[in-house]
């Protein structure tokens, strides 16, 4: 029992260190304005230049979380910072003789990267929401036209704005297991971003065999994450909304699992 409460003190030290450590650091601030600024003003935007007649078989929902796929970026850098910053400047030896389990000094950032960044994502989602809210009726899409106008009491957009939510976290997750393995900023922003744009470069190309522009889509991470995002014609989609967010957490899941092995083996 000594040794478990011993343990969970530990991890709240951590996590106030932590939490310290990121609200301290000027950056975080700036991405995070930054996923903010993003997600909403280039879901604004997407949603300002779609008109009815033209295009009134859109998925309204879709289209108003449109910037997720530009904030997701940002939160890729911050997390990515969170750990590979403490290995340029040195301050990783500091965290880790503060707190010698080196799976409870990962669990710390993961936690709290977690927390802001679903605090923040939660903001951005619920300002794209709003856009397409306002904007989307002055640009055809009523309901003599067949549109309702966007609510999150509706259940399938509930269920893409908080599985949007849900894809920023499981991003900012993904891209701390990916930094605590490389460790160098410039690769691990690099890998990450590539992995998250070069699949749906790929397949949008049409250059693949449909089968492996079919497979690519169900186990790229943003590809089947964003999945959750839909709320029309379900049943064409490459995977399923709550699937294919669950092989966005498996691809989190390995990195964090390769990151913190690795950070058990290595020299700090």
């Amino acid at each position: 029992m000594n040794a478990l409460r011993a343990e969970g003190a530990t991890l709240r030290e951590a996590l106030h260190a932590e939490w310290i450590k990121l609200r301290t650091v000027p950056s975080t601030r700036w991405l995070l304005l930054t996923l903010i600024a993003l997600t909403a003003g280039a879901s604004a935007l997407a949603t300002a230049v779609v008109k009815c007649p033209a295009s009134c078989g859109e998925d309204t929902t879709k289209l108003s979380l449109t910037g997720i796929l530009l904030g997701q970026a940002a939160v890729a850098v911050l997390a990515v910072l969170v750990m590979s910053g403490e290995y340029s400047n040195g301050m990783i030896r500091v965290t880790l003789t503060a707190v010698p389990r080196r799976a409870t000094a990962l669990a710390a950032k993961a936690i709290i990267l977690t927390g802001v960044v679903l605090a923040a994502g939660a903001v951005s989602v619920l300002g794209s929401v709003l856009a397409g809210r306002y904007i989307l009726p002055g640009n055809g899409f009523t309901k003599v036209n067949g549109a309702l106008a966007l609510s999150l009491g509706d259940g399938p957009t509930l269920r893409a704005a908080a599985g949007s939510v849900l894809y920023l976290a499981l991003i900012g997750l993904f891209s701390l297991g990916l930094a605590t393995a490389l460790r160098d900023s410039g690769a691990s922003i690099a890998v990450m971003l590539g992995l998250l744009y070069i699949v749906p470069l790929l397949t949008d190309l049409g250059t693949l065999d449909p089968r492996w522009e079919r497979r690519l889509q169900q186990w790229g991470p943003m590809t089947a994450g964003l999945a959750i995002q839909a709320t029309k014609n379900l049943k064409k989609l490459p995977i399923g909304p709550w699937p294919g967010l669950g092989v966005l957490a498996a691809w989190a899941a390995a990195a964090l699992l390769a990151g913190g092995l690795l950070l058990r083996l290595r020299d700090a």
